[in-house]
């Protein structure tokens, strides 16, 4: 078992949820529970299951969930494209935002590799 707060991915998707938050109290309000919910599930969800993986016993569960996060994370930055496209968000807010995502996902793809042959019993501090 981990401790999901020491992971360097998990604190960079957690402060990216936070500005993904920030920033879709912007959206219209007829967004509310189309694209403003569903990008900030789809932010939420990528800290949340590093964190439960973090909670499984094995490394090919961890490795399941830090897969559904990577997911989540695309799903992000589809979300994201999709708000600047139309109009939503900024070209600098989705800029940053997109550039937060990106790196989340190699990190996530990072950790994932480690585990992909079984060569690390524990997950670094990434």
């Amino acid at each position: 078992m981990q401790d999901f707060h020491e992971l360097r991915v998990w604190q960079k998707a957690h402060a990216l949820t936070l500005a993904v938050y920030r920033t879709t109290v912007r959206f219209p309000k007829e967004e509310t529970y189309g694209l403003t919910a569903q990008t900030r599930r789809a932010a939420a969800s990528v800290p949340a299951n590093i964190a439960e993986g973090c909670g499984r016993g094995t490394n090919a569960e961890l490795r399941h969930f830090l897969q559904v996060a990577l997911g989540s994370a695309s799903e992000l930055e589809y979300h994201l494209l999709l708000a600047r496209d139309l109009g939503h968000l900024s070209k600098a807010a989705w800029v940053s935002l997109n550039g937060d995502v990106l790196e989340v996902k190699r990190m996530l793809w990072g950790l994932i590799g480690k585990f992909q042959a079984g060569r690390q019993k524990e997950p670094a501090k990434d």
